[in-house]
């Protein structure tokens, strides 16, 4: 890897105007290499036109826009294919909300150079997560003891959003076949690059609930995460992964 590795953070975004230019900003002044990608689900607050306002003066923002709300799974395919054709070293996933602090990437990026995934955990070191309610934090925890104990996978936070890639993980995984959202997509991509063979650590971080737009959770994505574990288990046995 060249001593300044070429990065790519993607951010998936649907309503996500109010923050759009403080987190873009913020990102690229973490590292010298980085590069941010938005990849919106045509918002109606017209976030996309935001990010276009800011391209125009910094080339190191790109825009991916979709023709309507399409899901997060689907939007950091996207962004990882797009990774994968330009040539970038390593991929980070994170929110739009500043509920992943930016200032966290360093820790990523050292933690990378020994590994192949660093996943920013939640539940590491204790249960660091701020401003939640007492039932979304109970779901989420108890859904990642849940996903411990059906596959195997050995990572505290299978469901966290907050991650860094090597390249050659997402290349080894057919993303083509990838079609799930929400918790289940984090879990899905994990689990098949521990199955692969690939380092996986998980480093400690700060969750804070978001500061600004609304929570993308539903039922639908609460149900997809329950069966998909499952599905995993099953096609692991079977070596279909």
């Amino acid at each position: 890897m060249n001593d300044i590795p070429k990065i790519l953070v993607c951010i998936p975004t649907y309503n996500e105007i109010e923050g759009i230019d403080k987190i873009i900003p913020k990102v690229l002044s973490m590292f010298e290499g980085i590069e941010i990608l938005i990849i919106d689900d045509n918002s109606p607050d017209k976030t996309a036109e935001k990010v276009e306002e800011m391209m125009a003066s910094n080339s190191k923002i790109h825009l991916i826009k979709r023709p309507g709300k399409m899901g997060l799974g689907t939007a950091y395919v996207e962004g990882f294919k797009y990774a994968i054709k330009n040539n970038f070293e390593l991929v980070f996933e994170m929110d739009a909300d500043f509920s992943h602090d930016p200032e966290a990437i360093p820790s990523f990026l050292e933690a990378i150079k020994e590994n192949d995934l660093i996943i920013g955990s939640r539940y590491s070191n204790g249960i660091n997560v701020v401003y939640w309610p007492m039932r979304r934090l109970l779901l989420s925890y108890f859904a990642n003891v849940y996903t411990k104990i059906i596959t195997g996978l050995k990572i505290h936070d299978a469901t966290g959003g907050y991650k860094c890639y090597r390249i050659d993980v997402l290349k080894s995984i057919n993303l083509d076949e990838i079609k799930s959202n929400g918790y289940s997509f984090q879990i899905e991509m994990t689990f098949k690059a521990w199955k692969k063979g690939f380092r996986l650590k998980e480093i400690p971080i700060i969750f804070r609930d978001r500061l600004s737009g609304t929570s993308k959770m539903n039922k639908k994505i609460i149900y997809e995460a329950i069966f998909m574990v499952w599905k995993l288990r099953f096609k692991s046995m079977f070596n279909c992964l």
